[in-house]
């Protein structure tokens, strides 16, 4: 059997292949031997992530710390934290529910495409560009519209952002060291994340290992990603489906979230 190192990355994973489903309560174990060839032992189990603020949902924390203990009763599990920073981040917008669209108000407004005169205090009067803020037209792609960059006077706009910081760092840190002390004949990689090209390059190619991506969503990130690992597989969702933990984790008061 092949000596086997798994790296999740547990907010890739989450986003491009489980948030829209009901396959949240995943035993990530059971889904490595699912995505691996049969001759392969998962030895370790690396699961990098961040502890989720409850700022947008006040449960969302409740759940995230289930679903840890419940990976923590899998012997093979070694879960790794990064964090979450908030943060304000002025940015120009390429579009707003103006124009032809309606903006939420009580009664509804509209705004004809065109340019408005915007008078601030103490300043000169601005030109709001209604309906124009990118220099093309959105482009639908399989999975979201794309646009091309702003125009020179776009609206620039402060908004709130939460960040995860640190998990990509981690792994491709544990990842190269692992490699280095010889802990794995094989690595595999859970993420779509193209910064880690050059880490898993370096297991592939200078040490010699064999590195498997396992990519959530089929993209261009996973055809960069397998330019440089030594195969690509891909998460299924029947490979979800048969990898659920039970409703409740034998010999435990762990249980899935009602709301999953």
């Amino acid at each position: 059997m092949l000596r086997t190192y798994v790296y999740v990355d547990g907010f890739n994973l989450y986003n491009r292949a489980v948030r829209r489903t009901e396959f949240k309560w995943l035993d990530l174990v059971k889904l490595a031997y699912q995505v691996l060839p049969p001759d392969h032992s998962v030895e370790r189990l690396r699961y990098f992530t961040a502890r989720v603020s409850g700022a947008r949902d006040p449960n969302a924390p409740v759940r995230q710390q289930e679903y840890l203990k419940a990976l923590a009763t899998l012997p093979q599990v070694k879960i790794h934290f990064g964090t979450f920073r908030a943060r304000t981040i002025w940015r120009p917008l390429l579009n707003l529910p103006i124009a032809d669209r309606r903006i939420e108000l009580t009664p509804p407004v509209t705004l004809p495409e065109g340019e408005h005169p915007v008078t601030l205090p103490a300043t000169e009067d601005l030109v709001l560009p209604v309906g124009r803020y990118s220099n093309r037209r959105p482009r639908a792609s399989k999975n979201r519209k794309t646009y091309g960059s702003p125009i020179s006077n776009a609206v620039i706009a402060e908004s709130h952002t939460m960040e995860e910081k640190g998990s990509d760092v981690n792994l491709a840190v544990h990842l190269l060291n692992d490699a280095w002390m010889d802990r794995f004949d094989v690595a595999a990689v859970v993420s779509n994340d193209t910064d880690l090209i050059e880490p898993i390059r370096m297991v592939a190619e200078e040490r010699g290992r064999e590195v498997i991506a396992v990519c959530p969503t089929p993209s261009l990130a996973a055809q960069r990603l397998s330019r440089v690992a030594s195969r690509v597989r891909h998460v299924r969702e029947k490979m979800l489906r048969v990898s659920q933990f039970p409703d409740r984790i034998p010999g435990t008061s762990i249980m899935r979230p009602e709301d999953w």
